[in-house]
């Protein structure tokens, strides 16, 4: 049932409203002419692509970014917001799905930023900082970070969960929710849903994004659709088929394509009683062609397990075997140019995969220089055409070539990592939760080209911390619980339900 855009007489009045917002990045235009308001009370999702002008309008009714055209109202009255502390004094506030916390700080540093306890001279009271730092963890039911922890040695999850509770405990009137739950798990995300609640409940107005459409139905009082830089509509309810359709301007075949038959042929990559940080006495094969799912809860060796593999950490035991032959990858260079060559997309890409401020063009012939270059000299005619074929390969939303990567979306910047392996040629790709992040659409075309690797003859090892994914992607499924393999699933007939209580189980096998 879709609602009518403007408030009519006896309508409330919204707590937050952007009217005709309008803004362009160079040649791409990322909102035209969109209107969107949330009321007091309410949590209202906005939905849609990546690259659809979510992101952007949120920044600029959250005060990040100024609007080209348009209005942004705050509770009835037009405001001009020149900066996020703007933003803040109106009592809106936002959480980014790319964090805005400092890295050498520590947890509670960065909690009480801008309101750090001082003593009578003016100065910070360490001390209190620590202390108010547990206190508004705690009180908000988050016991297992420690506040004395540099934000940079937290993981992804935990970074995520305090700049969330930073955002929170400032008691906003309006709060932005943008991809919060992109790297939680369910445990976690039942905790955010539950702070959500509340804060509804007690009168904020909350707007929530996420590529999770579960998620958006059990929280979302309306939804609106998002497709080209404008809205499409808003709903209080809208099925999943057709709010896909709304978001692409086309129907979306079934969601999973088919996987290729189960390979039987060579083994790519052997490990045998591989143990170091996170991981122990971990033995597994990767055949040619086959897709093999890591899954199991968050925190238990999946991510030190690829680090080790691509040389990002280095084991202190056991064995690592590329086309049956024992190597050492001392460092990521050696992992590419080892063997058949093993890549990595991370958790993190924007930290741990790409140069956010250079070009398209720069991320993807990253690995292939020395093939591409006459007496250190690049030949960029080369360059370009390789980059252009992968571009369009993997329908890479751009301005063009010479775009900065920090300025696509996330599935188009997941896209463009992809590209920088397939242009090494690399026959091993390590795939880490590599649909994170990204919207119905990109997932989908990412799925067929993993199915289209595989068929071709690489080899995939594909962690993802969506069970329905493994289930649907792999043709085996291993389970890794306190570092170690607690169970091998095979793929014919697996379930999303039978890898968790593999998870959940008492002890590793």
């Amino acid at each position: 049932m879709s609602l009518a855009e403007s408030a009519g007489a006896g309508q409330p009045v919204p707590a937050i409203e952007g009217v005709g917002i309008s803004r362009a990045f160079g040649g791409v235009r990322a909102v035209q002419d969109a209107s969107f308001a949330a009321l007091a009370g309410e949590v209202h999702a906005l939905v849609g692509e990546n690259g659809a002008g979510k992101s952007t309008l949120i920044k600029i009714l959250g005060g990040r970014i100024r609007p080209d055209a348009g209005q942004v109202r705050v509770r009835g009255a037009a405001v001009l917001l020149n900066s996020p502390h703007d933003a803040h004094r109106l009592g809106a506030w936002t959480v980014f799905q790319e964090l805005t916390l400092l890295p050498a700080m520590t947890v509670a540093e960065n909690l009480l930023l801008g309101r750090e306890p001082r003593g009578r001279l003016g100065l910070i009271d360490r001390r209190a900082m620590e202390r108010d730092g547990e206190a508004m963890l705690a009180g908000l039911g988050i016991h297992h970070i420690d506040p004395l922890a540099l934000v940079q040695d937290l993981p992804l999850a935990e970074r995520q969960i305090v700049e969330i509770v930073r955002a929170i405990t400032q008691d906003p009137s309006i709060l932005f929710l943008d991809e919060p739950t992109s790297s939680l798990m369910e445990r976690e995300v039942a905790w955010l849903f539950g702070q959500i609640r509340r804060l509804r409940a007690a009168g904020t107005a909350i707007v929530f994004t996420s590529h999770r459409w579960n998620e958006i139905v059990s929280i979302a009082d309306r939804i609106t659709v998002c497709r080209g830089g404008t809205n499409v509509g808003t709903f209080t309810e809208i099925g999943e088929d057709e709010a896909v359709t709304l978001m692409t301007g086309r129907r979306v075949g079934s969601q999973y394509p088919p996987r290729p038959p189960a390979p039987a042929g060579e083994t790519a990559l052997a490990v045998r009683n591989l143990s170091g940080e996170g991981v122990h006495d971990v033995s597994l094969e990767l055949r040619k062609g086959e897709i093999l799912g890591i899954g199991g809860l968050a925190g238990h060796g999946h991510r030190e397990l690829f680090f080790m593999l691509f040389g990002a950490q280095q084991p202190t035991g056991g064995e690592i075997r590329l086309d049956g032959k024992p190597v050492r990858i001392a460092s990521p260079r050696a992992a590419v140019r080892t063997g058949s060559g093993i890549a990595l997309v991370p958790e993190d890409r924007k930290t741990e995969g790409l140069l956010l401020a250079m070009s398209v063009r720069d991320n993807m012939s990253l690995t292939i220089l020395s093939r591409i270059a006459s007496v250190g000299v690049i030949r960029q005619a080369t360059e370009q055409r390789l980059c252009r074929g992968i571009m369009e390969m993997l329908k890479v939303r751009a301005a063009g070539l010479a775009s900065p990567v920090g300025a696509l979306s996330g599935g188009n910047q997941q896209k463009v990592l992809l590209g920088r392996w397939l242009l090494a040629d690399c026959r091993t790709l390590l795939l880490y939760d590599v649909t994170r992040g990204v919207d119905a659409a990109t997932k989908h075309e990412i799925y067929e080209l993993m199915t289209r690797l595989a068929g071709e003859g690489r080899s995939i090892m594909f962690y993802s911390s969506d069970a329905e994914e493994l289930a649907h992607q792999a043709h085996r499924v291993l389970v890794l619980r306190e570092g170690r393999i607690a169970a091998e699933l095979d793929g014919t007939g697996l379930t999303a339900e039978d890898i968790v209580a593999a998870a959940m189980r008492d002890r590793a096998a």
